[in-house]
């Protein structure tokens, strides 16, 4: 079997569906449905088991996995409940960690571009203890990733075990179907969807930095089919091991992502711009993109869809259809 923590989550059901789709049925899946319509992310897969995330180390016992694809997290980056984030998303990587390498299982994680905190120490994905040490993240969310790729590292560094296959994954802005239960951290282009076609206003941030335009602050928007066929390549080619960028390596506006979604419709753009507020001024970013060297040194030849293509093939497949799910 094949383990997928957050499975029922966004990158997760994504990695699911690929999975059923290469044709493996034994996949488990480890995460809380709760009240929110998670289950709706599933609902056209076949899983072995789901496994609530308390019960997960009792039932690794005496099992033998193919590999685990540790995507489970609190992944909100306004998080302020800093005992239950760490729980979540360090101690439980801990003992992911520790069972996959006692048991000889690859261990897949997701980390996150929010370790890089504000950008001053660049984007490059350099899996040293002195590179790392260098990040200041400027969340609890971001923290907590961190934290996790310190302590890999450190294992690393002393030469102490680890599992056969460990690939850490540092996520840009993803985006794309099964992301509609993330609430506020759902992409702008999701959130902002139905006002595009109906044609309502559309409010995206003013710029409170000099030199920068409102809606030109950028991100490196990855769309989750790309993330998604890095981590196959990952689970096809266990000689690979290491920290590495998961983005396009290009940055784009927020205002170009919601231009395309007018293209994708075919309609006018109604755009206007409104203050940011002031609780998330000082900890926002204006740029983000990733160096993507490592991970095509590494071997990986899969390429990244352009944010104009992935935004058509998302509001065409999905966003724009009855059935949003993939």
């Amino acid at each position: 079997m094949l383990l997928v923590t957050g499975g029922a989550g966004f990158i997760g059901s994504n990695v699911v569906a690929a999975l059923n789709d290469a044709g493996r049925s034994d996949v488990v899946v480890c995460d809380l449905l709760g009240h929110e319509g998670k289950w709706r992310n599933l609902a056209k897969r076949q899983l072995a088991d789901v496994v609530p995330p308390a019960e997960l180390i009792d039932w690794l016992n005496g099992r033998r996995l193919d590999a685990v694809v540790h995507l489970g997290a609190i992944s909100s980056t306004t998080a302020t409940d800093g005992d239950l984030v760490i729980e979540t998303n360090f101690r439980l990587s801990m003992r992911l960690l520790n069972w996959c390498a006692a048991n000889a299982v690859p261990f897949i994680y997701a980390s996150s571009a929010a370790t890089y905190g504000d950008g001053e120490q660049g984007f490059g994905d350099d899996a040293s203890l002195a590179a790392l040490k260098t990040l200041r993240p400027m969340n609890l969310y971001g923290w907590s990733k961190h934290l996790f790729d310190l302590a890999v590292a450190e294992r690393l560094a002393r030469g102490e075990n680890l599992p056969p296959q460990w690939a850490g994954l540092k996520f840009f802005n993803v985006f794309g179907p099964n992301e509609y239960h993330k609430g506020t951290m759902m992409s702008v282009l999701a959130r902002r969807f139905d006002d595009i076609r109906a044609g309502r206003i559309v409010q995206l941030f003013k710029s409170h930095r000099e030199g920068i335009a409102d809606g030109d602050q950028r991100r490196d928007f990855i769309y989750v089919d790309d993330v998604v066929r890095v981590i196959m390549w990952l689970l096809a080619t266990p000689s690979v091991s290491g920290l590495f960028n998961v983005g396009t390596g290009k940055a784009r506006s927020f205002k170009d992502l919601i231009l395309a979604a007018y293209a994708a419709l075919g309609s006018k753009p109604n755009i206007e711009y409104i203050d940011m507020p002031e609780a998330i001024r000082g900890s926002y970013q204006y740029f983000t993109q990733s160096e993507v060297d490592r991970l095509c040194r590494a071997g990986y030849n899969g390429g990244f869809t352009a944010l104009e293509d992935a935004v058509k093939a998302y509001v065409g497949g999905y966003l724009d259809r009855p059935d949003r799910f993939r």
